[in-house]
């Protein structure tokens, strides 16, 4: 065994839990080591994490845009629910920042003004439409003060979609940017399909266009740009080349085209499973916000998760900013139950099973400190305690936790495995003598308490 310093054991008196870390009650903390270094045209930038920290991040919700793309439409009444629900999740301080909505449709229509009516200040409303003087005259007459429009920015589109050139998407572009800002409505151009296109050749002339449009205007008006990863190609990772890497992408926007942080936004898509991560590396590198979409639904493979953006942000930031974390939980009752949308089980946050275990050495330990299994405290933070699923692979360990949760038994007052273990062989008995492939019900463990433990389960009633 070598001497060096970092190969010797250190001993304590006690556990160190890292608690500055994992406060448990809390979020997890997201820490630092110091800035990140990239190469970018030939220099090395630096890029600070802790900067982030201390910068106004933010969410915008694409639910009732992009979000509708992936599913069939939601009632008036559902997206009216909805939006309420948003405005208490997000908090008196705009954690969720804006929505957008479609304005082509009666019932879009509908419920902007039935959202308005509710008088939340966040999420604010804006709309969505193509940059075309037509969708435009949707927004004038909703009264809007500030809508995205779609100005596509890679060859694929502007050639093979548009059938336009370059010149003709630009000045195409800038006529509906400065009709928009000519009514007093923020433009917030949506440069699709960004992480496939020339950045250098269309993309870094087009913002920095909008950007010379910006400087005489006041705040209000200013544009902003939404970097669209419509495929999902964004790439995290330090050294990637663009139009792929986020990390030069968002400096080009920021240094080169002058795009400031609290006018620059990122819409990410699930193509290569990295919508989560792609969005949150935006926020470091200088992106003020990130656009979600609840549950990530969206075309195709979806968008960022908008809770796990709440969560990614409470981790950065060390605290939620008056987001209420626990809407999550009865957001997704509301989805499933009433909107009836299909969550996945084991979908972090909010599925069925996200907290629950069914193996028998998680049980144990869950039992022992429920901190040892479980990402935090999910009953106090989502309202979802940690749960356990008797199958065959639970062992007495797992009976136990059952067995004392649905006693409400804590502490010293737990049952020990050796008292619930006729119980645990019942559970047993089901898989190797009876063939069964489904794990055990509430109710058929309840029967088997008030069987072998009457004197507890009478109790309980």
């Amino acid at each position: 065994m070598t001497d060096h310093p970092s190969h010797r054991l250190v001993e304590t008196g006690g556990p160190n839990l890292l608690e500055g870390i994992f406060p448990y009650t809390e979020v997890p903390r997201i820490p630092f080591d110091g800035p990140i270094l990239e190469v970018i045209n030939g220099q090395v930038v630096r890029f600070d994490p802790d900067e982030a920290v201390r910068r106004d991040l933010h969410i915008t919700d694409t639910t009732f845009r992009d979000g509708q793309q992936a599913r069939p439409p939601y009632s008036v009444e559902q997206m009216v629910t909805v939006y309420d629900l948003l405005a208490r999740l997000g908090g008196p301080n705009g954690v969720i920042r804006q929505t957008e909505f479609f304005l082509y449709t009666r019932n879009d229509r509908e419920t902007i003004e039935r959202c308005r009516a509710l008088g939340h200040r966040y999420p604010e409303i804006t709309g969505w439409i193509r940059a075309d003087p037509g969708d435009f005259k949707l927004v004038r007459d909703m009264g809007l003060r500030e809508t995205g429009m779609l100005t596509s920015c890679s060859d694929y589109h502007i050639f093979h979609k548009l059938r336009k050139d370059r010149r003709k998407a630009f000045d195409d572009y800038l006529a509906v940017v400065q009709e928009a800002i000519q009514n007093g409505v923020r433009p917030r151009c949506h440069l699709e399909d960004v992480t496939r296109a020339d950045i250098d050749g269309f993309v870094v002339p087009f913002v920095a266009r909008l950007m010379e449009l910006s400087e005489p205007l006041p705040e209000e008006l200013k544009v902003k740009v939404r970097l669209c990863d419509t495929m999902g190609y964004g790439i995290s990772y330090p050294g990637a080349a663009l139009p792929r890497s986020i990390p030069k992408l968002i400096h080009r926007m920021v240094h080169e085209a002058g795009v400031p942080p609290e006018r620059l936004e990122w819409h990410g898509h699930n193509d290569f499973h990295k919508v989560h991560i792609n969005a949150a590396t935006c926020w470091l590198y200088g992106a003020n916000a990130l656009n979600a979409s609840l549950f990530g639904f969206g075309e195709r493979t979806g968008n960022p998760p908008l809770e796990g953006a709440l969560i990614e942000y409470a981790g950065i930031k060390g605290h939620s900013n008056g987001a209420d974390l626990a809407v999550i939980t009865e957001i997704a009752e509301y989805f499933t139950r009433t909107v009836g949308a299909t969550i996945p089980a084991n979908y972090p946050f909010v599925g069925l099973d996200f907290n629950t275990t069914r193996a028998g050495i998680h049980a144990d330990g869950l039992r022992r400190d429920e901190r040892i299994y479980s990402i935090f405290d999910t009953a106090r933070i989502l309202r979802r305690p940690p749960q356990v699923a008797i199958t065959d692979k639970s062992g007495a360990d797992g009976v136990a936790l059952w067995v004392n949760q649905h006693l409400g038994l804590t502490g010293d007052a737990q049952l020990s495995k050796i008292k619930v273990h006729k119980i645990a062989r019942w559970v047993m008995d089901q898989y190797n003598l009876h063939g069964r492939t489904t794990a055990i019900s509430a109710d058929e463990l309840a029967e088997q308490v008030r069987l072998h433990l009457p004197e507890y389960a009478a109790g309980r009633r």
